[in-house]
C-alpha cells in the first residue's frame, strides 16, 4: 500500500565533493544517484588510505569554492570551472585549481573524476525539513538545510522531526505511476562534523552535531539505494510503501 508522506520540497547536487552544491528544480535520478552528483573530489596526494578524498572536515575552506559552467548544456553535465572564495574561475581540471586547494590545505591535491561518484555511505540521501528545524531549535538557532548536504529535502504531510526513522526498509516513490523514480530506504545518516559548518562562511557551529548525538543518535535523515530511475522535480508526491512478507518472499525467489 502507498502511504503519501509529503512532497519534494528542494533537490541539491554536489558536483564536486565537499565544494558548495546546486539547488535544481528538477534532476535525472540515475542507478547511482543523481546525475552530476559527487562525480568529482580532490585527492590528497600524500594519502594512500581507501579514503584519499579531501573533505571540508579537513578544509572547512572548500565549502566556499562553487561549480560554474561556462558553456551552455544540460543539467547533468559536469561543471566546467569552480569559483574560488576569491571570486576567481578556474577550469575544473586546471594545475591552477589544484594549486589553490593545495595552498590551503598545506599538502598537493588532483582533482579526480570517478564514473560511479565519490559516496560515503550511498548514493542518495532525504531529509525532511521538519527534522532540519527541530536541529536548529535544539541547538539555538535557525539552519540553513545545506548544512546537511542532501540530495532531496522533504516537505512533510504529517510534521513531526525525525520521521525518517519510520522510513527504513520501505520504499520511497516520487510520483505516481509504475515508473516513477524510487529509492529503497537502507538506513539512518549518522552525521559529521560537516553539519557544524556553515554553508556560506565555513564558520564552526559545534552545538549542532551536540544536538544531533544528544537527542537522535548522531543521526539525521536516511541514505537509500535506487532501485527505479527517473526524473525527480520540486512538487512531486511522495509516497512510502513497503513489501508484504508474501512479496518479499516472492522477491527473494
Amino acid at each position: 500500500m502507498l502511504i503519501e508522506i509529503g512532497h519534494v520540497e528542494a533537490i541539491f547536487r554536489y558536483p564536486v565533493k565537499s565544494i558548495g552544491g546546486e539547488r535544481l528544480e528538477v534532476a535525472n535520478l540515475g542507478w547511482h544517484g543523481l546525475d552530476g552528483d559527487r562525480r568529482l573530489a580532490f585527492r590528497r596526494m600524500d594519502d594512500r588510505s581507501g579514503f584519499p578524498w579531501l573533505t571540508a572536515s579537513k578544509l572547512p575552506d572548500l565549502l566556499l569554492f562553487a561549480p560554474q559552467r561556462r558553456e551552455d548544456g544540460s543539467q547533468e553535465e559536469l561543471p566546467t570551472h569552480i569559483r574560488t572564495p576569491d571570486g576567481k574561475e578556474m577550469p575544473v581540471f586546471g594545475e591552477d585549481l589544484a594549486a589553490e586547494v593545495g595552498r590551503r590545505y598545506g599538502a598537493p591535491v588532483q582533482m579526480m573524476q570517478l564514473k560511479y561518484g565519490i559516496f560515503d555511505e550511498a548514493s542518495i540521501s532525504v531529509i525532511a525539513s521538519d527534522t532540519v528545524r527541530e536541529i536548529g531549535r535544539l541547538s539555538g538557532g535557525s539552519l540553513d538545510v545545506r548544512r546537511f548536504r542532501q540530495n532531496v529535502v522533504v516537505r512533510l504531510l504529517r510534521p513531526a522531526p525525525f520521521q525518517e526513522d519510520e522510513w527504513v526498509g520501505g520504499v520511497l516513490s516520487f510520483g505516481e505511476g509504475d515508473d516513477a523514480p524510487a529509492i529503497t530506504v537502507t538506513m539512518r545518516d549518522e552525521r559529521c562534523s560537516m553539519v557544524n559548518l556553515d554553508p556560506d562562511s565555513a564558520r564552526p557551529a559545534p552545538e549542532v552535531l551536540k544536538a544531533v548525538v544528544r537527542v537522535h543518535q548522531n543521526t539525521a535523515g536516511i541514505y537509500g539505494a535506487v532501485t527505479r530511475i527517473g526524473r525527480l522535480a520540486v512538487g512531486q508526491t511522495i509516497f512510502l510503501s513497503f513489501l508484504s512478507a508474501a512479496s518479499e518472499k516472492r522477491e527473494r525467489g
